[in-house]
């Protein structure tokens, strides 16, 4: 399952921000020192963090994640690791078997909300940490999460970074440079929208229980659970030590479906009000033309590099864009929301 890829929520007048440089030191402050001295005394009976990974048809994918995982235990932060299947063709218990300490559990109603709420029910942890099965941790990525979210610190729950993993580390593809620059806006999302990606995202267990389960599959689970928990005053934070890598689509067909569920999302907003679909149509308009606005964007970015990358990135998004304006015309005229919710990575 790929972590969400957000438009601005409810606008489709930009990108958002660059992800700012990965910082490689952490200092947490006083308080947070002493609850998480206070962690490990309590850490040789209870697990730390309870790791919840939704599945569902991706067992070479997951067997990678979990040996990223796997590579971070450490007596001082036990954590459990919960797979969450969501009806595979293939069960992963095989791959699940091969690593200690890892938990398989099924979830039969479709999408990556139901399966997470189903290993939040049954985690033992204090802290929630959730992770896509495409996903690669990165060193330091529990480590990160406990120290930010132990006892004393002001935060409720976190979003870490999202980085694209090549498939040819020294030779982007067009979709990887697009993908590098403008998917996957970690910092953005929680600084000025207030929800984290759930292909890396925190969360105390009692607020999680407090704020509610996320959403079914005709949701943006992740956006919708995130602005409902700000909205009730609990407080978010962005988390550059904890990064995840994840690759990119690999066909434009892929890309395509994966905005054709956020433009549904975006349409059940709008309505079929003659006002609303006016404002929709004229959105599509500056949507075709907005290719030409993120040139600085690309030119600045340090994500990429080289003229080569930057003109596939500019190549890619001109074409994603020019997609993107066709399907909201597309929407305006006959309403297909239903469809294109429901094809979901199945």
């Amino acid at each position: 399952m790929r972590p969400c890829v957000h438009p601005r929520p409810h606008a489709f007048f930009g990108s958002g921000s660059e992800i700012m440089p990965f910082r490689t030191n952490l200092v947490p402050h006083t308080d947070e020192c002493r609850g998480f001295a206070r962690l490990q005394m309590a850490s040789s009976i209870f697990p730390l963090v309870s790791v919840i990974i939704p599945h569902l048809n991706e067992p070479e994918d997951l067997r990678r994640c979990l040996a990223a995982l796997s590579a971070q235990r450490s007596p001082d932060i036990p954590f459990e690791i919960i797979v969450v299947d969501n009806g595979s063709r293939v069960s992963p218990a095989d791959v699940c078997g091969g690593f200690p300490g890892v938990r398989l559990e099924n979830e039969p109603v479709p999408g990556p909300g139901p399966a997470r709420n189903r290993g939040a029910a049954v985690a033992t942890a204090e802290i929630l940490a959730f992770i896509d099965a495409d996903c690669v941790a990165c060193p330091g990525w529990v480590r990160a999460i406990v120290q930010r979210l132990a006892p004393g610190s002001d935060i409720d729950f976190a979003g870490g970074d999202i980085r694209i993993l090549p498939a040819s580390p020294d030779r982007f593809t067009a979709i990887e440079a697009y993908e590098s620059i403008f998917s996957y806006r970690a910092q953005t999302y929680v600084e000025r929208y207030g929800f984290a990606a759930t292909g890396n995202m925190a969360v105390r267990a009692s607020v999680f229980r407090a704020v509610g389960p996320f959403g079914g599959i005709s949701t943006m689970e992740d956006t919708e659970w995130g602005q409902r928990a700000s909205a009730r005053g609990y407080r978010i934070a962005y988390l550059p030590e904890a990064r995840v890598l994840t690759p990119s689509c690999t066909s434009f067909g892929e890309l395509r479906r994966r905005w054709d569920r956020h433009i549904a999302h975006e349409f059940r907003h709008v309505g079929r009000r003659p006002a609303a679909l006016l404002k929709w149509l004229a959105a599509s308009a500056v949507m075709a033309a907005s290719p030409l606005g993120e040139v600085p964007k690309i030119m600045r970015s340090d994500r990429v590099s080289g003229w080569r990358e930057r003109g596939l990135a500019l190549a890619c998004l001109t074409r994603v864009r020019l997609y993107r304006a066709w399907r909201m015309l597309g929407l305006a005229v006959r309403d297909d929301t239903a469809a294109m919710v429901g094809a979901w990575n199945r």
